[in-house]
């Protein structure tokens, strides 16, 4: 028996062991991690490059970082009204320090404030900081919006609104943090929904989903924990809700739909446990390790937003992996039969005992029967998907990447508008024994003059220097929305231009440029570099945990070029949605034209790992076969026909659960959510339905070919059960021969 099989055997003797050991280890780590904290990902190490160099010389400066905020006061038509804009200007500015939160409050009534005056008259603005803990700020900022909405009571002839690091913080959290509450809390009863129709009995439904949350619950205490040595953000949260949604539910769907068959054919409820744990359990192992392995590629960006998500992932599949050799064999052994409890009469009626399936069966035999013609119409399909891949425009996403609708995102474009980079401009640090010297004053100087005469930036805004005068920051407002083109240009012209003519003269003097669109260039750089390697990681791992799960060459390689393939044609479809305005009306929102940088890399490692789940699964079931005597060709068709109807489960199971994210608001997460359907939906059917049966049905024998210097290579052992070979193989055996 192998290690899946000698765990879950234990777990159906020892079930009340296992079921207590189970809830003991989710209840511990839920509490252990909520005493804990979870630690967050500073400004330094979320940045990258040049802009973390910049975030850890402000970081270790003494400066007193402060959320800033701005006030618009703009003219809704006509020509300008001065005095009724200055008016109101005074007015914002006497009623925002009257709340006592604020300081360092300057404006176009200030004596130098023709920066805060727009070119065309029409808007004047008011800057300033607030005072305590930026982190907290949201919570602090609404006696200061209610101050700005009093002015604009009094002023309905102007607009007056405010945008800023609170402001903007407070308002997206009212409607993307309730967005995606939504879309997680909708996740849960829409797989309970699926699981009902697969297996037309409540508890059967309720255990899967079961072991998904509590696998997720335990995963999160322990993410508390690891998150003192790599730190993480809100992202990790939601992706390891998705993941672990997902393996939870497929592995145990693998798990209790091989119970379930060897029960249809009439085994002892501890001999079909036994099989279950020795086969499919096997299969979740692999299947786990190969997901880890997919995942852990991420790590090697570099990046601390990339890294916590992969430490999330990997907790969350480590932990679905252990719950489903353990105490799923144990419920399982508890419950027996009454798994079928809660029956829904014509759910029940419609499901097969014997878990396969008669329309894939049909499908099968039409490719096994033509399988160069299948595989090239499938290839090709995919092939054709996977065009537009070539064509796939990546751009950081800024405030594009938000809904249009919302009066912040409203009120940020025309502050950008009329203040080019005004709402967040480039930050340039400069580093010196000491900033305050004539030399470096002076060079600081022309550094803002230089700027404004560019035409792609503006003069320094505000020139900080910390108490010890080791550290000077200018804030450089920068052409365009801080995305587009202008914007990069500009931050391009500042680093390689400006800087170097002006402070970069000085010996001994260090100067960085942080903000919006340096960060965002500097994590798209940070991508570009470590991407192949990523890949490569990933790719040569999967292939080695293929190679020693299956001790075939032609397997592991077939594996990866298939899924390949399967990623391939999900971009190709991305791009087809979101760059070229298809669906545009249908999906609530306006096309930017381009993808997200971070999501090719993202999905890559994600859609790796889980496609791997179908096919180990599938390749499990095919060895199983082929190792009781079958032909290649039965093998294939027995094995995909007994696991079609799960993977279809499973499946549909994820396809619903990533479209849910498809509606959020944001076009960054509708990407993700289309593109990880797509790609589940391509894979589950034209790639393991069709071409990877009518590619194994070419190769043969070939599909066994394992090269004399590995023969070393350990063989997964396979149950022999008693009966199996006659009941399962026989009936293939005499179909060929009545062919012959």
């Amino acid at each position: 028996m192998n290690a899946a099989a000698r765990m879950g055997s234990w777990s159906a003797r020892h079930r009340k062991k296992a079921i207590v050991g189970w809830l003991l280890l989710v209840v511990a780590a839920m509490l252990i991690g909520s005493a804990a904290g979870t630690k967050e990902i500073t400004d330094a190490e979320g940045a990258n490059g040049q802009s973390a160099k910049a975030e850890q010389v402000l970081a270790g400066s003494g400066f007193a970082r402060s959320a800033s905020e701005n006030v618009l006061v703009q003219t809704r038509s006509g020509k300008p009204d001065g005095a009724a804009l200055r008016a109101a200007v005074s007015q914002v500015v006497s009623g925002v320090k009257a709340t006592g939160a604020v300081h360092d409050v300057h404006s176009a009534l200030d004596a130098d404030g023709t920066a805060f005056v727009s070119a065309d008259g029409h808007s004047l603005l008011v800057a300033f900081d607030m005072t305590g803990d930026p982190g907290t700020a949201s919570e602090r900022v609404q006696p200061i919006l209610d101050a700005v909405a009093t002015v604009q009571q009094a002023h309905p002839a102007l607009r007056v609104e405010e945008v800023g690091d609170a402001s903007a913080s407070a308002a997206l959290d009212k409607t993307l943090g309730k967005d995606f509450k939504r879309a997680e809390l909708l996740s849960i009863p829409l797989t309970l929904g699926i699981l009902l129709a697969v297996f037309g009995a409540l508890v059967a439904a309720v255990v899967p989903l079961g072991l998904a949350i509590t696998a997720f619950i335990a995963a999160g205490g322990l993410l508390a924990l690891t998150s003192r040595a790599v730190h993480i953000n809100g992202t990790a949260s939601s992706v390891m809700l998705l993941v672990g949604l997902a393996v939870g539910v497929d592995y145990t769907l693998f798990y209790l739909k091989r119970e379930r068959e060897e029960r249809a054919r009439g085994r002892s409820a501890a001999d079909a446990l036994r099989i279950a744990a020795a086969t499919s359990g096997r299969s979740v192992v692999v299947s786990g390790l190969t997901v880890v392995a997919a995942v852990s590629g991420l790590f090697l960006t570099g990046d601390a937003t990339f890294k916590g998500v992969a430490e999330a992932t990997v907790l969350v599949v480590a932990i679905a992996v252990v719950g489903s050799v353990t105490v799923l064999p144990a419920l399982m052994s508890l419950l027996g039969d009454r798994i079928e409890k809660g029956r829904v009469p014509l759910l029940h009626r419609l499901r097969r005992a014997d878990g396969e399936s008669r329309a894939w069966r049909a499908i099968l035999r039409g490719v096994l029967a033509r399988p160069r013609r299948s595989a090239v119409i499938a290839a090709g399909l995919l092939a054709a998907l996977a065009v537009p891949l070539i064509g796939m425009r990546t751009a950081l996403p800024g405030t594009t990447d938000l809904p249009k609708n919302l009066p912040i995102v409203q009120a940020y474009d025309r502050v950008s508008t009329a203040f080019p980079g005004g709402p967040a401009p480039a930050g340039v640090v400069v580093s010196a024994p000491s900033v305050t010297t004539p030399a470096i004053a002076a060079a600081l100087r022309a550094l803002s003059e230089q700027a404004a005469a560019t035409g792609e930036m503006s003069a320094a805004l505000e020139t900080r220097i910390n108490p010890a005068g080791t550290v000077a920051e200018l804030a450089i407002p920068l052409a365009g929305n801080g995305s587009d083109a202008a914007s990069n240009h500009a931050l391009k012209t500042l680093r390689n231009t400006v800087i170097p003519n002006t402070i970069g003269k000085i010996p001994g003097v260090h100067a960085y440029v942080t903000g919006q669109t340096a960060g965002s260039n500097d994590f798209g750089q940070q991508l570009a570099q470590r991407a192949p390697f990523v890949f490569a990681f990933v790719l040569g791992l999967a292939f080695l945990l293929l190679l020693g799960a299956f001790r075939s060459l032609t397997v592991a390689l077939t594996a990866i070029v298939l899924n390949l393939l399967s990623i391939g044609a999900s971009y190709g479809v991305m791009v087809l949605v979101f760059q070229h305005h298809w669906f545009d009306g249908v999906l609530g929102y306006t096309s930017t034209g381009t993808i997200a940088t971070w999501i090719p890399l993202f999905m890559f490692a994600i859609l790796f790992g889980l496609s791997m789940d179908y096919h180990v699964f599938i390749l499990s079931r095919v060895v199983e076969n082929r190792r009781r005597g079958m032909s290649t060709k039965a093998a294939v068709e027995h094995g995909i026909a007994a696991t079609a109807g799960v993977i279809t489960s499973a499946a549909v199971i994820m396809v619903a659960v990533f479209s849910v994210f498809g509606t959020l608001s944001q076009v960054s997460m509708k990407q993700v959510g289309v593109g990880l359907a797509a790609a589940v939906l391509l894979d589950a059917t034209i790639v393991r339905a069709v071409l990877l049966p009518a590619v194994m049905a070419l190769l043969g024998e070939r599909n066994w070919y394992l090269p004399r210097w590995l023969q070393w290579l350990p063989g997964a052992p396979i149950e022999d059960t008693e009966g199996s070979t006659t009941e399962i193989a026989l009936p293939y055996i005499r179909e060929e021969i009545a062919r012959v």
